[in-house]
């Protein structure tokens, strides 16, 4: 199985949905460039989630992302249970279960470590996980916490909550630590159609290798809950215009 579609070998989108025709239309408006986002914290249990997400499956040729949900540590065990048994393109994962969930998938899969600002450049937050959110943080070197994140088997750091540029200064240490460590970077968090260019140069100038941006809310339509396509188009014709 090949695994995701990243743009001139560099971006692929990750964007939610809310039906398989939703699904369907923002792979399509992407060009197949995206991981579409399905949350576990959508269903009551780990085999409710395994058939529902095996028809996006199909309908995307397997580029779905299994999400937390909002980045709940709570869903990191239904997370690693649900792609373990589907072997979806992309996970995301809190930082201390990556081992866990690579365990469960073997390697295939492109697997995220969350890990949040701190409010220091060149430092991240590690202390993602259910229990260890809410102690003291352990605030760790973005290259230390890199090569934990690849000794689990991760493929990438996912840096939330970003709120949007607020923490700029901090992205774009962790950009750098990313292109000089070979590892992927997938800002989240408050990425809407205004900054989502600025984001994603800082990544590409940064010569980051894999770069998976989240947006989520910006871009869904209140009233039905389901992706903007529009807005998935304006996208990636940005995506398009910093990398051609």
């Amino acid at each position: 199985m090949e695994g995701l579609n990243f743009y001139k070998g560099r971006v692929c989108l990750n964007c939610l949905t809310n039906s398989v025709d939703n699904a369907k239309a923002i792979y399509e408006a992407a060009e197949g460039h995206v991981a579409v986002g399905i949350l576990s914290a959508n269903y009551p249990n780990v085999e409710h989630a395994v058939e529902d997400m095996k028809r996006y499956q199909e309908a995307v040729d397997n580029n779905i992302s299994v999400g937390l949900g909002a980045g709940n540590p709570g869903q990191w065990k239904a997370v690693a249970e649900i792609s373990g048994q589907i072997k979806p393109k992309h996970i995301n994962q809190t930082f201390t279960a990556g081992g866990y969930t690579r365990a469960k998938t073997g390697e295939g899969p492109f697997l995220n470590s969350m890990v949040a600002p701190c409010g220091k450049a060149g430092y991240v937050k590690i202390s993602t996980g259910p229990l260890c959110k809410d102690m003291e943080p352990a605030i760790v070197p973005v290259k230390t916490a890199i090569a934990m994140a690849k000794e689990q088997g991760a493929d990438s750091l996912k840096y939330f909550p970003m709120g949007g540029l607020k923490v700029k200064e901090e992205f774009e240490a962790v950009a750098t630590a990313c292109a000089e460590s070979g590892f992927g970077l997938e800002p989240t968090g408050g990425i809407d159609l205004d900054n989502f260019s600025q984001i994603l140069k800082i990544a590409v100038d940064a010569g980051v290798e894999h770069i998976i941006p989240h947006v989520y809310s910006s871009i869904i339509e209140k009233e039905t809950g389901a992706t903007r396509i529009s807005d998935v188009v304006k996208l990636y014709d940005m995506i398009r215009e910093i990398l051609d």
